[in-house]
């Protein structure tokens, strides 16, 4: 699964917040605003200082989503391997 936090910035256009003032609103430092920045996973630590800063609930800055390499699911070839 991957994590998305597209809904985190377009909730800081709509309250009219700037990464920076939004680092410093938030108490983050500029390596997990970077994270946040490329989407990676930060701590449940930083999403709640986030939820906090902003008023907010997790779903309100982020959504989890299928990753984009699935693994192909197994399809036997023939009866003797849906036996096994």
């Amino acid at each position: 699964m991957a994590v998305e936090y597209k809904k985190l910035w377009i909730k800081l256009i709509e309250q009219d917040i700037t990464k920076p003032a939004f680092r410093e609103l938030a108490d983050l430092s500029p390596a997990t605003l970077t994270k946040l920045n490329k989407n990676e996973h930060v701590s449940m630590v930083i999403v709640e200082k986030i939820c906090h800063a902003l008023n907010c609930d997790v779903g309100d800055i982020m959504e989890i989503t299928p990753s984009k390499q699935k693994k192909a699911a197994k399809v036997p070839k023939n009866s003797e391997e849906q036996a096994e």
